[in-house]
């Protein structure tokens, strides 16, 4: 019987689930780590839920930036969106 070996990821404080990143793309990565750990299923399951609280926070963190892009190109294309054109 082969036994695997236990994947833990670090502790999080209650501090740590409630800060947000410093940068759209620090979250992004951050999240895809977290993603990584629980869906290698062997998280404990008291850290498994910290790790999907703090990906909550840095899901909505994510999407608020993206949302904040998105209303400043509104502003900057007179209010229409215009469709991507890949040079």
């Amino acid at each position: 019987m082969v036994k695997q070996a236990s994947v833990k990821g670090p502790a999080l404080s209650s501090a740590d689930l409630a800060t947000e990143p410093a940068s759209y793309e620090a979250g992004m990565a951050e999240l895809e780590q977290l993603v990584a750990l629980m869906e290698a299923g062997q998280l404990p399951l008291d850290q498994l839920l910290d790790h999907y609280r703090r990906g909550a926070v840095l899901l909505t963190h994510c999407r608020g930036r993206l949302k904040a892009v998105e209303q400043q190109v509104q502003v900057l294309e007179e209010g229409q969106l215009k469709p991507w054109v890949a040079a």
